[in-house]
């Protein structure tokens, strides 16, 4: 049985909501950008909404920003954020970080997962850190790979997390991977992505339209709300990506995903609820 945190995911159970709170003024998508005070009426409003867990991160990774901060100034964001959410839901936090310090530091404060963008390889000492707390983790898939196939390529960086993770001790039942959509690409500005000689674009469709050959035998999370190809598809801004991140988590949901990461908590479980009844009325032949 897998879980993330204390919730049931994969399987035969329903497709879970994980909502993203950024606590990062740099990050991309600046109408999610909160603050602490409104950090804890956007948890209120999103466990109303039907999240499973919130994601919290304090620094942005898209790899096209020049987002590095110190790890004291991620903490700092992270923890405040944490706090905020705890007052008032006790819903399952997740701290999206690849930084050991801020791992320690909000698993301290009783978080129950780590959503590790560089799946366990930035930092050498995230693994102490997890073996010691044994949280839930999101292993994205990260690395360098002289592969080209991106299937197989993410088949390889993924087991090259569970590893590492293995290595820590963590249960097989405690692990969700993320084929990391967004964070491939030629040329970046932080350390935060996977080098990359193909096109970035045409990797990410190939990737979320044959996301049942990824499991490895494990849950998948994906997070594509507001992502570039979306932006690239409909040429549309970042506040202009609603639509097309709803419908695009949907498919994601029939391709085979069973947690999705969005900024868009209410119309994604809406769009999510309709996409699985149609889908069981279809292979019913309904």
């Amino acid at each position: 049985m897998n879980k993330l945190g204390p919730v049931k995911v994969g399987k035969q159970n329903p497709v879970r909501i994980m909502g993203i709170i950024n606590a990062s003024p740099e990050s991309f998508y600046k109408k999610s950008i909160k603050y602490r005070n409104q950090i804890s009426h956007l948890a209120e409003q999103m466990e109303l909404d039907g999240t499973d867990f919130i994601d919290i991160g304090g620094m942005s990774t898209a790899p096209y920003l020049s987002t590095l901060i110190p790890e004291k100034e991620e903490i700092k964001r992270v923890i405040a954020a944490i706090k905020q959410v705890q007052k008032v839901s006790n819903l399952p936090i997740s701290v999206d970080t690849c930084r050991s310090s801020v791992a320690r530091e909000s698993l301290e404060h009783g978080v129950d997962i780590v959503n590790d963008i560089s799946g366990l390889k930035y930092d050498k000492n995230m693994k102490s850190v997890i073996e010691k707390y044994q949280p839930s983790l999101v292993l994205c898939a990260y690395g360098k790979s002289s592969i080209q196939n991106p299937l197989v390529q993410i088949r390889h960086l993924l087991k090259q997390s569970l590893n590492i993770a293995k290595s820590a001790q963590i249960s097989k039942n405690n692990l969700v991977l993320d084929p990391a959509i967004g964070f491939f690409r030629k040329t970046g500005k932080n350390p935060f992505f996977t080098k990359i000689r193909t096109d970035w674009f045409k990797r990410d469709l190939i990737v979320l339209q044959n996301l049942s050959s990824l499991k490895l035998e494990l849950p998948i999370l994906v997070s594509v709300s507001n992502k570039s190809f979306i932006g690239k598809i409909l040429d549309k801004d970042p506040p202009d990506r609603l639509y097309g991140s709803i419908v695009a988590e949907a498919i994601a949901v029939l391709n085979g995903a069973h947690i999705i990461r969005t900024h868009n908590v209410k119309e994604t479980k809406d769009a999510i609820s309709i996409a699985q009844k149609l889908s069981k009325q279809i292979r019913k032949g309904l």
